[in-house]
């Protein structure tokens, strides 16, 4: 399934917010501008339908309550609205779904997030098969503290969205975080946003599949890793912790492999990209996948994902956020998938490419030439003068 349409009010930065999106969508704009934010509201949207159990309540409360969720530029408006349409095809003009939620404080007592409105519509009826609040929530005000996105026998019409939020992939992987997860041990955030438990979703693969994932992850390491050979996955014989270990054509025959701790940065977070890509086919957020990697491999980055793409079993959507030239240089990138964060005096506001960069883009520049210059802070040549 896809995101074919995102509508946001009141989100974080953005007070309004209507785009399409394509299976291959890439956020642009200067930091804090608010990509993250828009990452944010899949993950928000999982984590509210994720089957090991979540729901409203938490999700907020894990995001520090409504009033950080919240647009400040929206002073009269206190509703937070979520709106996604949804489709087995990208390029559908009438989505197989769509869903809104719709929630703000309840301004008293323990000022819980409640439901203002939660509305689901399947194809092109003009009736919604959900809508609340309805008249069991009128008699009873404490279920609008909950979605029935998150209720199992309450979602049996739509559960096709809630499997669908419920099963998205949100990599960001931090080199440092996995290289001390001895020293960190337990304290891991949950749904691990940072990657601390990528070993352990290593190991948690099946035998077979894992030795096929790790041999293709090997072959692409060949390529960008100087001196790189070979790769291989093991457990520790005494404490039975997961591991990786390197092996590089340049080290004296026995002198052993290397561990993931003393992997570079850049291979760890190639190789965790890698994994993330053949990993499923649900929904994929990749939040800046050029840090630590070199400018080569950045740019070519657009392409191996459309490689990988193209055999798989199934096609599934990525979400790229990035202010990467290199990344952005590829002219692979179809600019009609590029989304624009501008910041300004009420907000952020997000567009798509217009007509005049399109046509830039037809003529042979790449969105590094076209686009990202547009979203270039103003006045950041004077940080020279510090």
């Amino acid at each position: 399934m896809f995101v074919t349409r995102i509508k946001l009010k009141n989100w974080r930065n953005f007070r309004q917010a209507d785009v399409a999106l394509r299976d291959r969508t890439y956020l642009i704009g200067p930091n804090a501008s608010g990509k993250s934010n828009f990452l944010d509201v899949f993950r928000f949207l999982r984590d509210i339908s994720k089957p090991s159990g979540g729901g409203l309540q938490k999700a907020v409360a894990d995001r520090r309550g409504i009033s950080k969720l919240r647009c400040l530029h929206n002073r009269r408006d206190s509703e937070v609205l979520l709106e996604l349409h949804l489709s087995n095809s990208p390029n559908d003009e009438v989505p197989d779904w769509r869903y809104v939620l719709g929630f703000k404080s309840e301004g008293k007592g323990l000022q819980r997030p409640i439901i203002t409105q939660e509305k689901v519509w399947r194809g092109n009826e003009p009736e919604p098969i959900i809508m609340r609040p309805d008249a069991d929530d009128n008699k009873d005000s404490e279920r609008l503290t909950q979605t029935y996105l998150e209720q199992i026998n309450a979602n049996a019409k739509f559960r096709e969205i809630a499997e669908f939020f419920g099963a998205i992939n949100y990599l960001h992987l931090l080199p440092q975080l996995l290289k001390a997860g001895d020293k960190i041990g337990g304290n891991r955030l949950e749904d691990d946003p940072f990657g601390q438990g990528f070993l352990e979703r290593i190991a948690n693969c099946q035998p077979k599949t894992r030795e096929s994932r790790l041999g293709k992850i090997g072959k692409a390491l060949q390529i960008a890793v100087p001196q790189f050979a070979e790769i291989r996955f093991i457990k520790d014989e005494i404490t039975g912790t997961p591991h990786l270990e390197a092996l590089y054509e340049h080290h004296r025959p026995n002198a052993g492999w290397q561990r993931e701790d003393q992997f570079s940065d850049g291979t760890l977070r190639l190789l965790g990209l890698l994994w993330s890509l053949f990993e499923g086919d649900s929904l994929l957020l990749l939040e800046e996948p050029e840090l630590s990697l070199n400018n080569a491999i950045i740019e070519q980055i657009p392409v191996l994902i459309q490689r990988i793409q193209r055999t798989a079993k199934h096609r599934r959507q990525i979400i790229t956020s990035t202010h990467s030239e290199s990344l952005l240089s590829n002219a692979g990138i179809d600019g009609r998938g590029v989304l624009l964060l501008e910041p300004g005096k009420e907000g952020t506001g997000i567009r798509s490419a217009n007509q005049q960069e399109l046509e830039y883009l037809r003529a042979g520049l790449s969105v590094a030439d076209v686009l990202l210059p547009k979203i270039k802070p103003n006045g950041a040549e004077q940080l020279s003068m510090f």
